[in-house]
């Protein structure tokens, strides 16, 4: 049986409990890619084969390591319900006794004031410190229920044992998957939690302010053979590696990595954070290889010496999704900022946990945590307000991911709108200021069939269509050729809307006539073509390959297979 640092139960136990407790759940778990780029380093990628958007990455220094890894962000992925926050439930689950978890509270919008018993004061004045946030605007994409209210979750405060509830709008604005984990046992998974929190708020940190870092001594990573064959495996083929001290003087449990190919002088800086110095070296390492073989590792940013442009928000959250943003050439300066602190957090992994807490409760934060058990594998979702968001803030306001809730049925249901109906629909998307780059299927949080339209539907290409709908051929136009310009059309609809891009400038044009152009026209794009694009020059079939659907979302096999899933997984949480 094999044991490794940082798990309480030998990992072959660990794969096999969690892989029977897949397959009881109804999952079908496949092994997509197994990758081994250097020794030491190994990483896979698991979906489940019914239904493939459920998928997750594990990596480590062995091959159990890796599949353990993998297996358990399954489970944090399924436990927190994390696989579906950015769907809509459908109608039915919406309707149901409980649409996140049997202890959820559902609290009455207020407008103007927080409902009693929402929050807190602290995270309260978090979310909302200068008052600019309507509650009443906290309704969960999943359900998008307005009339049933505001759907919380219980979190306990660490610091005063305090029940605090937390509106589901918010995590699933913020927090992505920071903060999640499963483990053997709570306290595991916690340390696990605690650690990529600490790991990711102060990587921006450092990124953000141009901290230099000092170099871990060649003494101390020899005390770690497997990983020093790896690091040796990169230098040997010609890349530069850096391995340096990102405790900043022992304050945290964190060491960064960082590669640059000489090639292209590309860029690419990796931290791993663990009470234990051991697993926060390895986890830098095999998290900067993750799903990458050697010759992948080219076409990052250069570093820069623009530290504003290392700190910008946007580039913060491309280092969250795969650590490929840009960092300041001060990270790796000589003259480093601290000297190396050889730290080591002792202690069984509840001691570990309660040492992070500290760390964070010192610095006058607190830390909420809801604990999930009911698929059998301990799970965690750990908040800490002011540390542990991926997206600012002023997301729920400006950025907030149920914006299209209340046009979701019109959308859904566009080939049976009448005019007036179009018209407020467009007014809807105008009032809003969707982005018209922005995918309409993601915007209403359904999943479209592959090669179907909703696939590719761009809120550009919407508001076109909807002019075109009321009669604003100018508009049309305008919006037709920003469309064209920078949409990921296929290529059919791309030459079906040059031809109506054509016709529009034609009919827009008082110096020119159709018949001047239209046996041309027809030449180059066929007859049925041209037929149609004239057809939606005058208002009609307009929608025709939109397939039409009730909230239920019966139209949307995908989607109705993530439904499906969910609707297991409810079982189970009966059931506990």
């Amino acid at each position: 049986m094999t044991r490794i640092p940082g798990k309480d139960v030998p990992l072959e136990e660990s794969i096999a409990r969690m892989s029977e407790g897949l397959k009881a759940l109804g999952f079908d778990i496949e092994e997509v890619c197994w990758l081994n780029p250097v020794p030491s380093v190994w990483s896979v990628q698991i979906r489940d084969r019914n239904c493939p958007l459920l998928f997750s990455n594990g990596q480590g220094s062995i091959q159990e390591a890796a599949l353990a890894s993998a297996l358990g962000e399954f489970y944090e992925r399924l436990g927190t319900n994390y696989f579906f926050t950015d769907y809509y439930l459908g109608k039915e689950l919406a309707g149901a006794d409980f649409v996140h978890y049997p202890n959820e509270r559902w609290f009455e919008p207020v407008v103007g004031r927080w409902p009693d018993g929402l929050l807190d004061e602290v995270t309260r004045d978090h979310y909302d410190l200068h008052d600019e946030l309507d509650p009443a605007e906290l309704i969960d994409l999943n359900s998008s229920r307005a009339d049933r209210g505001i759907c919380a979750l219980p979190f306990i405060r660490q610091r005063t044992g305090d029940e605090v509830w937390f509106p589901v709008n918010i995590i699933g604005n913020l927090y992505a998957s920071n903060g999640m984990a499963a483990g053997n046992n709570k306290w595991e998974a916690r340390v696990q939690a605690l650690s990529e929190i600490f790991e990711r708020h102060i990587k921006n940190t450092i990124i953000s302010t141009g901290i230099s870092l000092p170099p871990i001594p060649v003494s101390v990573i020899r005390r770690y053979p497997k990983i020093q064959a790896g690091i040796r495996e990169l230098r040997a083929r010609g890349f530069v590696v850096e391995v340096r001290d990102a405790s900043l003087g022992g304050k945290f449990p964190m060491v960064n990595v960082t590669l640059i190919n000489p090639t292209d002088g590309g860029c690419y800086a990796s931290f791993g954070a663990h009470p234990k110095f051991e697993v926060a070296l390895e986890r830098s390492l095999t998290e900067l290889l993750q799903g990458r073989e050697l010759d992948q590792l080219v076409d990052f940013p250069l570093p820069s010496f623009d530290v504003d442009e290392a700190a910008a928000p946007r580039n913060l959250e491309t280092h969250f999704s795969d650590s490929s943003g840009v960092v300041a050439w001060d990270l790796l300066s000589e003259n480093s900022d601290y000297p190396f602190t050889e730290w080591n957090i002792e202690g069984d992994r509840q001691a570990e946990f309660e040492d992070l807490c500290h760390r964070i409760h010192r610095v006058d934060m607190d830390i909420y945590i809801a604990d999930y058990e009911h698929l059998g594998i301990y799970t965690c979702r750990i908040i800490v307000p002011g540390m542990s968001e991926i997206y600012p803030v002023d997301k729920l306001i400006w950025r907030n991911n149920n914006a299209a809730n209340d046009i979701r049925a019109s959308v859904l249901a566009l080939p049976e709108l009448e005019q007036e109906d179009h018209e407020e629909l467009l007014d809807a998307l105008v009032a809003e200021g969707f982005d018209d780059a922005q995918l309409v299927a993601g915007l209403l949080g359904v999943v479209p069939d592959e090669g179907s339209v909703w696939e590719t539907l761009s809120v550009g290409e919407l508001r076109s269509l909807l002019l075109l709908a009321t009669g604003d051929k100018e508009g049309a136009l305008d919006c037709l050729d920003a469309v064209l310009e920078s949409a990921h059309l296929p290529n059919p609809r791309r030459l079906l809307y040059r031809c109506l891009q054509t016709l529009l400038n034609i009919e827009l044009d008082p110096m020119r006539a159709l018949e001047s152009y239209s046996a041309l026209l027809i030449r180059i794009y066929g007859e049925a073509m041209m037929t149609r694009a004239l057809a939606m020059l005058d208002g009609r079939e307009l929608f025709t390959e939109l397939i039409s659907s009730s909230e239920s979302l019966e139209s949307f096999k995908r989607h109705r297979t993530l439904i499906d899933v969910y609707s297991r997984l409810q079982l189970a949480k009966m059931r506990v």
